[in-house]
């Protein structure tokens, strides 16, 4: 019999009061007891650190002070954990089901030990929790994809706590793509596991994190990692998601939020897949 793998879980969040209390009660009542939470706000003013203190019986830890943004909130949750395994959460976010650790906790005390990373899927959702889309592809896609752009969802990454005393923490250059820039740095000479059957948490469609300006942010802080990590930098792959992302900027900008949802939900119809943006 193996031990229980020990899973300490990291959420970072600032003035996201309306829903983090959703994202606490997902991890509290987890079925698994070999678990730990660990929030660190960014200096909130909106009722979040009320909650927080509201929540101290399901929180190991937690602090609030200003930080220098999402990865420097990050490392300094790592110095906080005592598990075998760190899992990063959004505020916005929450975990599928109460069964959804001890099913992740099956496949990681499975793993060798040069397996650093598990990763599972995740649901795209509505405010109202309607499932819009459900992101995640098999280790060898990823594989393919990774030295081109971002292909899984931090939301649904695993890391066994070694990783980061190997590659120490998250690049705090980096606003939006740090967790791509690890990922670059641990998957380039290593495999990762993925976990076919299991939808990890469910990600707030227009949550915290998509802000119109975020959209260039993103292609080029990625080129940026690839850079670093010895990657080829520009691609045609990369030209496509740069003018995409400089089209979404435009729309949102110019013609507002609601003509870039159906304008965009246009395109996904056009290209086969499921309108999302209208559905918020």
């Amino acid at each position: 019999m193996h031990p229980q793998p020990h899973i300490s879980i990291i959420v970072a969040v600032y003035n996201r009061a309306a829903t983090l209390q959703r994202c606490i009660d997902s991890v509290g009542n987890q079925d698994y007891p070999c678990k730990e939470l660990i929030i660190i706000d960014g200096g909130s003013t909106d009722g979040t650190v009320d909650i927080l203190k509201a929540n101290n019986h399901q929180i190991s830890y937690w602090e609030s002070e200003a930080d220098r943004g999402i990865y420097h909130a990050f490392n300094k949750g790592l110095e906080h954990v005592t598990g075998d395994w760190v899992y990063f959460l959004g505020a916005d976010d929450y975990l599928m089901d109460v069964g959804i650790l001890s099913r992740v906790a099956d496949s990681l005390v499975k793993c060798e030990p040069g397996i650093r990373i598990v990763y599972g899927k995740v649901a795209i959702v509505s405010r109202d929790g309607q499932v819009l889309a459900i992101h995640g592809e098999d280790y060898e896609r990823t594989r393919r994809k990774l030295p081109k752009v971002m292909p899984i969802c931090h939301q649904g990454i695993f890391h066994r706590r070694s990783l980061f005393e190997s590659h120490g923490g998250f690049d705090e250059s980096f606003r939006i793509s740090g967790d791509y820039e690890l990922l670059l740095r641990e998957m380039k000479d290593r495999p990762a596991i993925f976990m076919a059957d299991v939808v990890v948490a469910a990600i707030l469609l227009g949550g915290a994190s998509s802000k119109p300006g975020d959209a260039l942010v993103v292609p080029l802080e990625e080129a940026r990692a690839r850079e670093l990590n010895g990657f080829p930098v520009y691609h045609i792959a990369w030209l496509w998601v740069l003018m995409k992302a400089f089209a979404r900027y435009s729309i949102q900008r110019s013609l507002g939020h609601e003509a870039f949802c159906r304008i965009g939900d246009l395109y996904r119809r056009l290209t086969g897949r499921p309108p999302v943006w209208t559905k918020m």
